[in-house]
């Protein structure tokens, strides 16, 4: 059907975003128990409400039905260009709408039609190599990150085989920052410093963001040079026409997923497995890491709010009338929780639904989703496996979970946890198959590594105090 004829559709209840008395979504509730706004909004206006975000109404989309259908775009009415968003294009949104800068950007999120192809196309070939699990790139990713997370336990526990840690500065964001490091090459801990001071949006960030825009043009530069096993290296192998502008956004991208979206899904992941979710338990238990993972993406989505789609011609969607240009904000957390949609789940069954919207669908679904679950689960399971105990520091009801309008992440993880006695010893190789003695050179190598992980760590914890 075309968007003409859809937008003839009769509707029982149409509304018009202008003269519809959005409200706040920004609120201490909507910190503390987004849940609770989203089924309230659900009760007052159906599967799409109006809100303000900001100072800027929009459509937010409720129902999983209507979530689905808006990502799915099957007949090309939702368009993420900014171009086409009608209060943004006649001069109605504020310059300094804290969001806006996030929508400015010429990279992969931002386009559609043939630019968009073309895009995904070189964001295909140049992950690849990393998260398909037949390439040898793949296998040394994952050897890696197990020795990061394994020495990241180790300095956890310093004082001891037990006591306190904030599983989420000391644990899940460093060994999401190294692996940052390991794709990209910045080559300096400053660079991941500053990664960590964008994602905490604190006042240094946007001289943080300026120093990072920099470190990442001395990557490019020394990857159009000298290429190598990075991933950079593969997306200017598949793309070589690509600007440095261009490659610097897209590298965002990754930051983006690995450093704030997959940080998040490792302690959202923890904190259902540790406040008793019986399938997340069950699944870990039964040691099928992957399906805790998967089970959390849908209980807990990190991406909870997704980025704006605009109409791009007069439509109806759950029964509000959507006009041309009018921004729409899919809420994946929502849709979950959407009766139709959660009624037929069952909250025991270790093996959980597939059909979560954790990671998007339709042409903008997320390229990076199995290298993503793939960190997730390592670091999980490390964690895991090497704790003989581990338990929240605070009520689950207490957990300080960020502000924001699209991520639903923790700024703190306490916990109290006891090692088990595989992991009182000192980690490892990660990976290593053979139980001969490292030799002097292996030994070294190890111990500048860890040497080197502990300078970062005790220097993003003293940024962070």
């Amino acid at each position: 059907m075309d968007p003409q004829s859809r937008a003839a559709q009769p509707t029982p209840a149409l509304r018009s975003l202008k003269s519809a008395p959005a409200e706040p979504l920004l609120t201490r509730d909507f910190d503390a128990r987004p849940a609770a706004v989203y089924e309230r909004l659900r009760s007052k206006y159906g599967p799409v409400a109006p809100v303000d975000l900001l100072g800027v109404p929009v459509w937010l989309v409720l129902g999983y039905a209507e979530v689905l259908e808006v990502l799915r775009n099957d007949h090309g009415l939702w368009s993420k260009r900014l171009e086409d968003w009608r209060d943004h294009r006649e001069g109605r949104i504020p310059a300094d709408w804290p969001l806006l800068p996030s929508y400015q950007g010429t990279y992969i999120a931002f386009q559609e039609g043939k630019a968009h192809t073309e895009l995904r196309e070189m964001w295909s070939k140049a992950l690849r190599p990393f998260q398909d699990r037949t390439q040898p790139q793949a296998l040394r990713l994952e050897k890696d990150v197990r020795q990061y997370a394994d020495e990241l336990i180790s300095l956890m526990a310093e004082g001891g085989t037990s006591g306190w840690a904030d599983l989420s500065a000391q644990y899940a964001r460093p060994l999401m920052l190294m692996v940052c490091n390991r794709l990209i090459g910045f080559g300096t801990d400053e660079a991941l410093m500053d990664i960590w001071r964008v994602v905490d949006a604190g006042p240094d960030a946007p001289e943080a963001t300026l120093r990072l825009m920099a470190a990442l043009a001395e990557v490019v530069a020394l990857k159009r040079r000298r290429p190598g096993d990075d991933l950079p290296s593969h997306m200017l192998a598949a793309r070589p026409d690509l600007t440095d502008e261009q490659l610097i956004g897209e590298i965002g991208l990754l930051l983006g997923l690995v450093g704030d979206i997959a940080t998040s899904l490792i302690c959202n992941t923890v904190v259902e497995v540790l406040t008793g979710d019986p399938g997340a338990r069950a699944s870990l238990a039964a040691g099928l890491v992957r399906e805790t993972i998967n089970r959390a993406a849908m209980i807990a989505p990190p991406s909870a709010n997704l980025s704006f789609r605009f109409a791009t011609a007069d439509t109806v969607l759950g029964g509000a009338h959507i006009a041309a240009g009018d921004p729409v904000m899919p809420s994946v957390a929502a849709a979950h929780a959407d009766p139709r949609f959660a009624a037929a789940l069952d909250p025991s069954s270790v093996h959980s639904s597939r059909a979560h919207l954790a990671w998007g669908a339709g042409p903008h679904r997320c390229l990076g989703d199995e290298l993503a679950t793939t960190l997730v689960s390592i670091a999980v399971e490390r964690l895991f496996e090497q704790m003989a105990a581990l338990e929240l520091a605070l009520p689950a009801d207490q957990l300080p979970w960020r502000s924001s309008p699209t991520i639903r992440g923790l700024r703190a993880l306490p916990v109290r946890f006891r090692l088990g006695q595989a992991a009182e010893r000192a980690p490892a190789p990660a990976g290593a198959a053979s139980e001969e003695p490292a030799t002097s050179e292996e030994s070294t190598e190890q111990t500048a590594s860890r040497s080197a992980l502990s300078r970062l760590v005790r220097a993003l914890l003293r940024q962070r105090s």
